[in-house]
């Protein structure tokens, strides 16, 4: 890709467009940065793009942004937004920001996608990886663009990527050494024209350009992956938590084993897994995996396993107050991620749902509301759906803010009850983003 010289135009001035303008400004091109972002909102963007002296527009996007020679379009911005369509007309070619960091990166990129899973598997891939002696960074979706650290990758390290579905809508030639699809489950549905098959035949891009040298790794009880995929050109290894795998990681005997053509070349208990839940199980299988196709050392892989501590904002405890347990799961943004949440406690919960809705089906939680859940708070824009499903059959409480529900928790919660938040739902409606709305679920909590 030639960037040397080029006028490039970014739509989306937060941490991918960022860091996709100071990788374009270190190449000698000419970014242009747009957002239709207020002032307000995006004043920490604006104040780095005036350091770095990077010709931008914030509050909407003007006929400026059609005069380039290519777009990178962050993943903030819908493939159907109007400006994207604008561009396709005027035959201006359109990539995503993990396309373009990958083009310079001389690295192996270890690509790890599913609906549920995606940060803390591109975690511990990381920790596994480095654990092992194999130099490895960490970005993408995860938080570190991938554009701020392509160039620093050397040809025999590594980088644990986190891809999002709205990063491989746009991609091209995107080509990782291994690609790793943990599940796909309904979600994001309001942004993919509510069909399914428009989502997982997204989520299937991260494979399309890998050929025999590169390697795919798959989630083999995950009936939509089964059924979707058909062909692949890359070398398939399994993970599976019911069956045995010829090529991959299974267990048997609360024992996870990894297998190449059928012979054993890892072995390790369940309890060696620091991490707990049978999800967190199939997630280390897959990191497994990655760490066996480049060699890794058995030992060190077993130790990273057991030293891994999990990732902010993924069931964190953050504290025990007289017994009652409060849990910052604000990175469940999908109903599938509740599901895992609920499966995780056996002590009665007190649960914060709610949010803005990305056509949730509750369906799937109903049966495990009812048995575990003694109330449910109900917040942001949702909250109206959150009750007229859930009042029926367990209590639930519209509350205005997460200061209200901390509160109301604090009153009402006993020893050896849980109070969770797992909204299952995207929190732009009332935060910047699902981490904002765990650090204001911890301070309120530390607030106590």
């Amino acid at each position: 890709m030639e960037i040397k010289d080029k006028k490039i135009s970014i739509i989306g001035a937060v941490r991918s467009g960022i860091g996709a303008a100071k990788l374009i400004q270190k190449l000698g091109g000419f970014p242009f940065v747009s957002d239709s972002g207020s002032e307000t909102k995006l004043k920490d963007s604006i104040k780095k793009l005036k350091e770095l002296k990077i010709d931008f527009e914030i509050g909407n996007h003007s006929e400026k942004i059609f005069n380039c020679d290519l777009m990178i379009v962050s993943p903030g911005v819908p493939s159907n937004a109007e400006i994207l369509k604008k561009a396709s007309k005027k035959n201006i070619p359109m990539i995503s920001e993990i396309e373009l960091a990958a083009s310079f990166c001389k690295g192996n990129i270890i690509a790890i996608t599913g609906t549920n899973g995606k940060t803390t598997t591109t975690s511990l891939c990381t920790h596994v990886m480095n654990n092992c002696g194999f130099k490895t960074y960490e970005a993408g979706n995860i938080g570190t663009a991938f554009s701020e650290i392509a160039l620093d990758v050397k040809e025999n390290e590594f980088v644990s990527l986190e891809v999002s579905s709205f990063q491989l809508d746009l991609i091209d030639k995107f080509k990782p050494k291994v690609a790793v699809i943990l599940n796909i489950t309904p979600d994001h549905l309001n942004r993919y024209e509510n069909k399914f098959e428009n989502y997982i035949n997204s989520k299937l891009k991260i494979f399309k350009n890998q050929d025999k040298n590169d390697f795919l790794i798959l989630n083999f009880d995950d009936s939509t992956l089964s059924d979707s995929i058909k062909k692949f050109g890359s070398q398939n290894f399994y993970f599976s938590l019911s069956s045995d795998q010829a090529n991959g990681c299974s267990v048997r005997d609360e024992k996870v084993i990894f297998k190449k053509e059928d012979k054993k070349l890892f072995e390790c208990s369940i309890n060696d897994i620091n991490l707990k839940g049978e999800h967190n199980i199939a997630n280390a299988m897959a990191v497994i995996n990655v760490a066996k196709l480049f060699n890794a050392d058995n030992n060190k892989i077993k130790e990273a396993l057991s030293s891994f501590k999990g990732v902010e904002h993924r069931l964190e405890l953050v504290r025990v107050i007289e017994g009652v347990k409060y849990i910052n799961d604000s990175k469940a943004t999908n109903v599938d991620s509740v599901w895992y949440a609920l499966r995780s406690f056996n002590e009665p919960i007190f649960l914060i749902l709610g949010g803005q809705d990305k056509g949730n089906d509750y369906n799937k939680i109903k049966d495990l509301v009812k048995n575990k859940v003694v109330k449910i708070y109900a917040i942001g824009s949702s909250a109206d759906k959150v009750f007229n499903f859930f009042h029926s059959f367990v209590k639930v409480e519209i509350k205005q803010s997460l200061e209200e529900v901390i509160h109301a928790a604090n009153n009402e919660a006993r020893q050896n009850e849980v109070v969770l938040l797992s909204p299952a739902c995207a929190s732009f409606d009332m935060f910047d983003n699902y981490e904002h709305r765990g650090k204001v679920f911890k301070e309120a909590v530390n607030r106590l």
